[in-house]
């Protein structure tokens, strides 16, 4: 059952990619060189962590920390970044082995979530909204729990706290790690989309996604796998905002709603969308995380 002063927004037909809101695929360089001479980068045991630190520092609001998920980059965010660091300060960043981060993959998401940690620290933030997708979902709310005082609020879009599978899911997810790499990421991704969704697009992020190294890819695979924090979701006590793809069978639904009922102050949004929200309903995400915002707490 959904909860009380959840939204759900069931499937509908879009219309065009320009209606929607959807942002293009935007490339990395090649691995180890940066598309700016001037993108900034924190040295974090062993890994350059490139970043985006944009907006007023004097706003008012506290800043907004946007974290990417698995395969991706920074650039997920586009939408929100471009929307909100216009009077509010926004910081992204390409986590390890991520687009134009180096470093090598990390066992579990807790190391993740220090190096989170370690650049909110770098750019003096005491206390900030933090979101994050799908495996940057598990890495936001693996912050909260370890530094609760220094998240205003929390964004989970397209997460879990534990990931549950059934057996036959849980085989032929173990099968898949056997697999030609390069099938393997191609079969993960393609799957995040929803029905009708540009297939020149997903295959633009299928290559992306293979770019990143594959000991990063597997590694943090198995760290997503082994992630689990559903039991302390009831420590969660700040507010926040879960938004959810209708379609999303990475993440099934009802994965995030046993989430929303452990948190004490959590509201859903269920979106017609797939796993991917921030690229296939960015103008309906920014539309959720603006509403949520400008709520009085």
């Amino acid at each position: 059952m959904v909860r009380a002063g959840t939204t759900v927004d069931l499937p509908a037909d879009d219309g065009d990619a320009a209606a929607r809101g959807r942002i293009p695929y935007r490339p990395v360089t090649d691995r180890g060189t940066l598309q700016e001479a001037s993108m900034p980068q924190l040295e974090v045991d062993g890994a350059a962590l490139t970043y985006d630190d944009e907006g007023p520092r004097d706003a008012a609001d506290s800043p907004l920390v946007l974290v990417h998920g698995w395969t991706a980059n920074r650039h997920r965010w586009d939408h929100q970044a471009a929307h909100f660091s216009a009077r509010r300060r926004v910081i992204r960043l390409d986590l390890r082995g991520h687009g134009e981060s180096t470093g090598a993959g990390v066992p579990t998401i807790a190391h993740l979530a220090r190096d989170v940690v370690a650049l909110l620290d770098h750019l003096g933030v005491e206390r900030c909204v933090l979101a994050g997708h799908s495996m940057g979902g598990m890495i936001a709310q693996t912050v909260a729990l370890a530094h609760p005082t220094r998240v205003e609020r929390l964004v989970l879009v397209g997460t879990t706290g534990r990931m549950t599978y059934s057996r036959g899911r849980g085989l032929l997810m173990a099968a898949s790690t056997l697999v030609p790499f390069r099938l393997f990421v191609a079969a993960n991704i393609q799957r995040a989309f929803a029905p009708g969704y540009p297939r020149e697009e997903i295959r633009a992020h299928i290559r992306a996604s293979a770019a990143t190294p594959r000991e990063v890819v597997m590694t943090l695979y198995g760290a997503m796998r082994a992630f689990d924090v559903l039991d302390r979701a009831g420590e969660i006590s700040v507010p926040t905002l879960i938004v959810h793809g209708y379609h999303d069978v990475q993440l099934p639904l009802r994965q995030v709603l046993r989430l929303a009922k452990a948190c004490p102050d959590a509201v859903v949004r269920v979106l017609d969308a797939g796993h991917e929200l921030p690229l296939e309903k960015p103008a309906e995400l920014t539309g959720a995380l603006e509403s949520f915002l400008s709520a009085k707490p």
